[in-house]
């Protein structure tokens, strides 16, 4: 296997473009190290081997290897590999990745001198590629002693880069999620291997991994139908509207292609998006530029052509931190149509009608899809939430029930056996007989506490409404909050602020009742009663009065002219009057001013502190009309 000595390996190229490309063709470790592994799947490799030495970074895998005649070939850069359907696959039926030849310069932007050493028929060949080379373009040739592999031993290539100008970062999650990111063309066939400091670890399927983590996905096109099976979610009775599989998209283009002829081609986009359950621990914003964690990837024959383009699709609104997906459009790679990569291979021509049109269809359709999915699930999960706390608070209420119960049966027995006692020896004076029941009381009284925490968790105050009424129970939510009531105490079925509404599994009557009349708790709601016309017409809102009177807690009315409040409210005191109009709600100044006074005193007997009466008023200025 010794090396002839009539050798050489002579690269087709200007020298100098090595000198001003080498350092600079990537940016990023992981760029790099993702064309290497192509080459690799490109061979019809079945693993490759990262590894991470203080001195090297080493890429060796068990591909086809090469003869010293194809390296003459590997070494033609920028020659065409992909000019027809067949030269577009590998001997084992692989869709080939790779396109230019230039990825083997990748190498050169880590080390400025990378060790290439293959075998294949029981042939070694090797030379150093180099960014200085002569103008004669010849490369040092490695003798067959100098040349060893770590892994593999009858086929293969190995590329060195010693002394590299970028390190492996000691994470293995990290460099095996980034490594998936921007190459994800991993399965049982093909499989990465890192080895780093006596450790090794094998990476897993990304989409299979990430498909987890998410509360809503889409996905596009038959060959991304397998990631529902992956696919969980805690709201299996919502899932119909978290997860949708959709047919590809598939757009007609009349395009140009290298022959200078007109034709017409089929873009197809697949693939899938989705929204990420909580973004918590996931790397975003301008930190993060080379690989967030939210982001929206293009591929074109499974290889990662352009990494983000969700800032070119999105308009920065909340939701689309918690967006990922992987887009694979394989027009991208048309041979018979020019390449639209640009030249430092980690992005595409934006003026390509082809990246036109799919960045349409993101922005347009997919991108606002996934975002209002993810509304939909966090509404769900706030709604999840709010029903284990009522779950929690019921349970609670059973067990200080069960306690209260104990409570006066012990508490009775054992008073009844003490006074029984006291009796028989004659000692029945009615003060004796108090301390012996008060001092039983106090006896059994340890319950108080669970009163309290049950108390803690009930909704303080209730506005009562009708919905045509939503304009004035508006102004009085806002003024609440404007005075310290905290949205959480505040109990408003029509609330734009999802936290004020009871779940929609359970009935605001069935709340009521449950933990504000059926409840040895003593802490009652505080009821803000609007009447008006409409009031009186709605069943809901008279169960509401007859609930409010049965808590026998304080309210307040606040009314629209044209209905004059009953009893059981109480109609001993004065009442706030507005009027309505096509343009909203009107107060006259005196008006105004009672409103101001009923908003400061609800807060003031609540435990909350009231604004200023000048302060209210000028409040109520911005959110109502007044003279």
């Amino acid at each position: 296997m010794a090396n002839q000595p009539e050798h050489e390996y002579r690269l087709e190229l200007d020298p100098k473009i090595l000198q001003l490309l080498g350092p600079h063709l990537y940016t990023n470790i992981y760029y790099i190290l993702a064309e290497l592994i192509a080459n690799a799947y490109d061979a019809d490799a079945k693993n490759v081997y990262i590894f991470g030495e203080s001195d090297a970074i080493t890429v060796e895998d068990d591909g086809t290897g090469m003869t010293y005649e194809d390296t003459k070939k590997y070494l033609r850069v920028a020659d065409e590999t992909r000019t027809n359907k067949k030269e577009s696959y590998t001997d084992k039926g692989r869709r080939k990745i790779g396109r230019k030849g230039i990825g083997k310069l990748a190498a050169l932007s880590v080390s400025e001198n990378v060790w290439i050493q293959t075998i294949k028929q029981n042939e070694k060949s090797g030379f150093i590629l180099s960014r200085n080379i002569g103008s004669d373009r010849l490369l040092k040739p490695l003798k067959d002693a100098e040349m060893s592999f770590k892994r593999i031993k009858e086929k293969g290539t190995a590329v060195i880069m010693r002394a590299p100008q970028y390190k492996l970062n000691k994470n293995f999650g990290t460099i095996k999620k980034n490594l998936l990111k921007i190459f994800p063309l991993v399965d049982k066939n093909f499989r990465i291997h890192i080895v780093q400091d006596g450790k090794e670890e094998t990476i897993g399927s990304f989409d299979q991994e990430i498909i987890k983590e998410l509360g809503g996905l889409i996905i596009l096109g038959e060959n991304f139908k397998h990631l529902a099976k992956n696919f969980k979610t805690p709201f299996p009775k919502k899932k119909k509207r978290l997860l949708r599989i959709l047919p590809d998209k598939s757009i007609k283009l009349k395009l140009e292609n290298r022959f200078k002829k007109k034709k017409t081609y089929n873009l197809v986009i697949s693939g899938w998006i989705g929204a990420y359950k909580t973004t918590r621990g996931r790397r975003l914003g301008p930190d993060y530029n080379d690989f967030p964690d939210n982001f929206i990837s293009l591929l074109s024959n499974d290889k990662l052509g352009e990494y983000n383009v969700l800032p070119a699709v999105g308009k920065n609104k909340l939701y689309e931190v918690y967006v990922v997906g992987q887009i694979h459009v394989d027009l991208f790679e048309e041979t018979e149509l020019p390449d639209m990569a640009l030249s430092n291979r980690q992005g595409y021509k934006s003026d390509d009608e082809r990246y036109r049109r799919v960045i349409d269809f993101l922005s347009k359709k997919l991108l606002p899809e996934i975002v209002d999915i993810r509304a939909d699930y966090s509404a769900f999960e706030n709604e999840h939430k709010k029903s284990e706390k009522l779950d929690k608070q019921a349970e609670q209420e059973r067990t200080l029930r069960e306690k209260i119960d104990r409570y006066k049966r012990d508490a009775s027995d054992s008073a009844a056996k003490k006074i029984i006692t006291a009796m028989r020896n004659k000692d029945s004076n009615p003060a004796g007989l108090s301390r012996i029941i008060e001092d039983e009381m106090n006896a059994f009284s340890g319950i108080v506490g669970i009163k309290n925490r049950v108390d803690e968790q009930k909704k303080k105050i209730l506005i009562s409404h009708t919905q045509k009424d939503k304009d004035i129970a508006d102004i009085i939510y806002q003024m609440l909050l404007f005075n310290g009531v905290p949205a959480e105490d505040i109990l408003y079925t029509n609330c734009d602020d999802e936290v004020c509404r009871i779940p929609e599994s359970e009935p605001v009557y069935d709340y009521l009742m449950k933990f504000f009349v059926d409840s040895y708790s003593t802490e009652k709601i505080y009821v803000i009663y609007v009447t008006s016309s409409d009031m009186e017409k709605s069943w809901g809102a008279i169960i509401e009065v007859g609930a409010g009177w049965i808590t026998r807690k304080a309210h307040k009315v606040f009314n629209i002219r044209g209905c004059t409040p009953q009893k059981p409210l109480n109609i001993d005191l004065q009442w706030h009057n507005s009027t309505r109009n096509a343009d909203g709600i009107l107060m006259s100044k005196p008006e105004c001013d009672k409103f101001a006074s009923r908003i400061e005193s609800i807060s003031d007997d609540m435990g909350y502190k009231p604004r200023s009466r000048s302060e209210n008023v000028q409040k109520i200025k911005i959110l109502a009309e007044v003279p």
